[in-house]
């Protein structure tokens, strides 16, 4: 998004520089730190608005309390504060212009806009060449980067040859138009403020007309004529499922189940009767709708789409298939598989001919053994950082590896390139379809977050039922540009598009089941370089540890919460002499003097899972032979649990629903506003998101912290598309906190289902994030209800016996015991999150093996299980803030001297002249 440019005494009126108080993208909490510390009333800014493309976030301090005011632009570009319904809005050409009004008192504000909070100086980073300030996307600098780049489209626009009267010829011709009359009606609205560059998007969308409907044209003829029914049906086939794939036998001949022509929305379609189904895939954004992948001819595979009228009919469509497929294969899905992931700094130097040592895991550290190091992992995930080869010739060159070693062609999933930054993903022929909704992203963090010599890339998929994320980056370096990684990591994790895009609000490191984050990070030890020889020549690897610049950033909660990583057992992988592992070289001689580079672990691997889940770090370690760079190869594997996304369906007659049932939730969030809440509910499990009322009461017993509330009667009671005890055993609830009218979070967590099943209310509790900060905490009381038919089924989660078995570890991340049997404790102190502990497994592997013959497709709504006896409620304790962070004893805010208990009581009356209220109604405040 363009700055908002020249704002008439904000810049000294000199015209060239961006508005100062133009933030762009910082998030709430930042904004709300910034105005806290200029601490005057008036005081103000403006960033990019969280919830609303395009749109802004008007924050402006008063009484200790920040107000924010959301920007929105109409369809003609202007912008406007967004209005209570009936008050007509004013309009503005640019964020200058508006600024400007709101700067004279009575305008609707609580107070006028006085004192612009600027933005921040950043040092310079001496890697990339960045200037010490923040580089304007406006004004004089941005208006000779537009000439200068109007300059070569005209150069290379003639020279590029398209055939005549092609939709490639008219795009350019249309891209000339505007390059020749309309580029400089842009350029000057964009100096004066205005982002939109209104011209550009109508040239484009106009440009992109015939190519649209030449591509319409070509797919329509590849799929052939449309059908004319208005919902495709779910159609009976055969699933035969070709076993020993890759091997010289013949497959089996196809069992065909003799099925009935089915008849929906009026249309016949025969049953499939030569056909082999390898692939389910289900829609993210439409979760009424699977796409259906088979074998039609040898060496060919066709595809199909089936919409339903809603998920559950889609998911009884999937239980059949799943049925059919258990009956008729050979094959069992796996519900553990082992990954391997490896990052190597190259030195823009080729390979070694052989990379057996980092493919296999072996050579310092904690390493495979003899035994163990050939068995071929089924997911192979490697990144790289100054990689000079070409992408086609990488990936050949690692398959090849792979299969001289393992004697398998694995297959590439994905290959994601930003310059030299690289990941690759690569998987067993078996497993390739069980792959899905692969997405790859690239986020540039070099000179201005312009140039790829610095950045990550990534990508996400989905393992049957289960969602990966893996991001490989390559960080400032220097010893002194710990800031600016931070910095780095912060913008990769706002800035990479992985995952489901309906989670796209939610921060990354909860979008998926495993995230694993590896790559140069570049963080260096803080210890003189003579002592840091000393120490790698001893061994004495915790002395450094505790100076490593990661981990001292990770106990501040600054990067990396809540995540794991392995214990480090091998020296530092930087910086070694080219040829050789003997020594060090810590010199580097540029131009401007001489660098000193210590010995540091500049190579990592961390992962990050939800709560309740299966990971283990069976090895961490680096090899000792691969001497072409000055970085040595790094890896970690790890056995990871899985789970289908397809349960076959037992019983019969209709089914009863789940349900998922609150009896309050607390919450605890870091902010200096008083905006009404609500929270919003997504998980695989649901059919759609769901949200709750407003919080039923709210306090501020300390400044900078918000406490919220809401009782049952304002919490949704939610219904799971499925009631399978070991489907919702798997599941995953994430909820955000997010404001009323300006819909921006104020912080997202994820709670395990697993534990919450049964008839008896169970406590969770656990830490609020939003953009790689935490931001608070929360705890409250659920249960997840299940039909008495299926909780018999338990004990095949756990193994033999019904042993429940202590959750995996999951940082942050409590639950408790059945309310009846304990009461709420407080929640304990906040502290840092070190996330450096390892997860162990969680308990004997489940047991799919069984299920019923009888399958029916008749669905209705069915009444939720009967409710179950009612115990007494516990005494309520106070949810306890952080220990940095205890209130004061004084007395409520808004004059309450008693504390209020959450969830028992209704809102306090609100007293007259509150400070909330001294704004003028005019104007919608957030």
């Amino acid at each position: 998004m363009a700055c908002p440019c020249h704002a008439p005494g904000q810049d000294g009126g000199s015209g060239a520089g961006a508005a100062a108080w133009y933030h762009r993208d910082i998030s709430r909490v930042v904004a709300e730190e910034l105005l806290a510390k200029a601490g005057r009333d008036g005081c103000f800014l403006v960033r990019d608005s969280e919830s609303v493309s395009g749109a802004y976030a008007l924050c402006l301090l008063f009484q200790r309390h920040v107000h924010t005011y959301r920007i929105l632009p109409d369809d003609k570009g202007l912008l406007s504060v967004q209005t209570i319904q009936g008050i007509q809005a004013k309009c503005f050409r640019t964020l200058p212009d508006l600024v400007s009004a709101y700067q004279q008192p009575n305008n609707g504000l609580v107070t006028p806009l006085l004192y612009p909070v600027p933005r921040p100086r950043q040092a310079a980073s001496e890697d990339s060449g960045e200037p010490g300030s923040v580089v304007p996307a406006g004004g004089a600098m941005a208006g000779t980067w537009l000439s200068q780049l109007h300059q070569r489209l005209q150069e290379i626009l003639p020279k590029t040859f398209t055939p005549p009267c092609s939709p490639a010829s008219d795009f350019m011709g249309f891209m000339a138009e505007y390059l020749n009359h309309h580029l400089q009606l842009d350029l000057e609205a964009l100096r004066h403020g205005h982002p939109q560059l209104r011209h550009l998007s109508t040239a484009l969308v106009t440009a992109c007309r015939a190519l649209h409907r030449r591509v319409a044209q070509e797919w329509q003829g590849w799929r052939g004529p449309p059908s004319p029914a208005t919902h495709l049906i779910p159609v009976p086939f055969v699933m035969a499922e070709h076993c020993h794939r890759g091997s010289g036998d013949a497959p089996p001949t196809p069992r065909c189940l003799q099925a009935p022509w089915w008849e929906v929305g009026g249309h016949h379609c025969p049953p499939y009767t030569q056909c082999s189904v390898l692939q389910l895939i289900k829609y993210q954004s439409v979760q009424s709708k699977v796409r259906l992948v088979y074998d039609r001819e040898p060496q060919k595979s066709l595809s199909r789409d089936f919409v339903f009228p809603n998920a559950r009919k889609r998911e009884a469509f999937c239980q059949l298939l799943q049925l059919m497929k258990i009956q008729h294969s050979h094959l069992d899905e796996p519900d553990l598989i082992s990954v391997y992931i490896g990052t190597w700094n190259m030195g823009s130097m080729p390979p070694p001919r052989s990379l057996a040592s980092w493919l296999t895991a072996r050579g310092l550290g904690h390493t495979q053994d003899e035994t163990t190091a050939c068995i071929p992992h089924d997911v192979y995930v490697i990144g790289t950082q100054e990689n000079s080869l070409g992408d086609r010739e990488w990936v050949e060159f690692l398959r090849a590896s792979l299969k001289t070693l393992m004697a398998i062609d694995y297959r590439v999933v994905a290959l994601q390139c930003l310059w030299s930054i690289k990941i690759v993903v690569l998987v067993k022929p078996e497993h390739e379809r069980r792959i899905s909704h692969v997405h790859t992203s690239s986020v540039k963090t070099g000179i201005a977050n312009t140039l790829g010599n610095k950045g990550a890339v990534g990508v996400s998929f989905l393992f049957n039922g289960t969602s990966f994320g893996f991001v490989n980056c390559h960080l400032a370096s220097g010893s002194e540009k710990t800031h600016r990684r931070n910095q780095n990591y912060s913008d990769i994790l706002h800035s990479l598009v992985l995952g489901d895009k309906r989670l796209a609000a939610f921060d990354l490191t909860l979008r998926f089941t495993h995230l694993f984050w590896f790559g140069d990070l570049n963080y260096r030890l803080d210890m003189d370089v003579q002592d840091i020889l000393a120490h790698i020549t001893k061994k004495e690897f915790e002395a450094l540890l505790a100076v490593d610049q990661l981990n001292l950033e990770r106990e501040k909660n600054k990067v990396f919460l809540r995540f794991s990583e392995g214990d480090i057992s091998f020296p530092p992988t930087y910086r070694y002499e080219r040829g050789s592992r003997d020594s060090y070289v810590w010199q580097k001689f540029k131009a401007t003097g001489m660098r000193i580079n210590v010995p540091s672990w500049c190579d990592r691997i961390l992962w990050k899972s939800h709560p309740e889940t299966h990971v283990v770090c069976n090895s961490y370690g680096c090899t000792d032979d691969i001497v072409t760079s000055d970085h040595s190869p790094v890896f970690a594997t790890f056995e990871v649990g899985v789970t289908s996304q397809f349960v076959p369906k037992k019983g019969k007659g209709p089914e009863p629903l789940a349900c998922i049932e609150w009896d309050s939730i607390e919450v605890i969030v870091k902010t200096t506003s008083r905006s009404k809440c609500y929270i919003e509910f997504h998980s695989y499990c649901l059919e759609e998101a769901q949200r709750s009322g407003e919080n039923t009461f709210q306090s501020c017993d300390i400044p900078g912290f918000l406490r919220l509330g809401w009782s049952t009667k304002h919490l949704p009671v939610l219904n799971p598309i499925l009631p399978d005890l070991e489907y919702l055993g798997d599941q995953h609830l994430l909820l955000s906190i997010k404001g009323v009218e300006s819909c921006e979070s104020y912080g997202e967590c994820c709670i395990a289902m697993r534990s919450m099943i049964g008839s008896m209310a169970q406590q969770f509790e656990t830490f609020l994030f939003h953009r790689g900060e935490e931001t608070g905490s929360i705890r409250g009381w659920m249960k997840v209800r299940v039909p008495k038919d299926r909780c018999s089924t338990r004990e095949r989660l756990y193994g033999k016996g019904g042993r429940t078995p202590a959750p995996s570890h999951c940082p942050g991340h409590r639950v408790s015991g059945p309310r009846s049997h304990l009461p709420m404790p407080a929640l304990p102190p906040w502290t840092p999150a070190t996330g450096r502990s390892r997860v162990e497994p969680g308990g004997e592997r489940p047991d799919y093996g069984v299920f019923a013959e009888w399958i029916s497709f008749e669905e209705e709504d069915a009444e939720p299980a009967a409710d179950v006896p009612t115990y007494p409620r516990p005494p309520l304790q106070r949810l306890r803030y952080p220990s940095w962070a205890q209130p004061h004893r004084e007395p409520w805010l808004w004059g309450d001297s008693e504390p209020i208990l959450l969830c028992l009581q209704e809102p306090a009356p609100q007293p007259p002249g509150a400070s909330h209220r001294l704004h003028q109604p005019s104007l919608l405040h957030l």
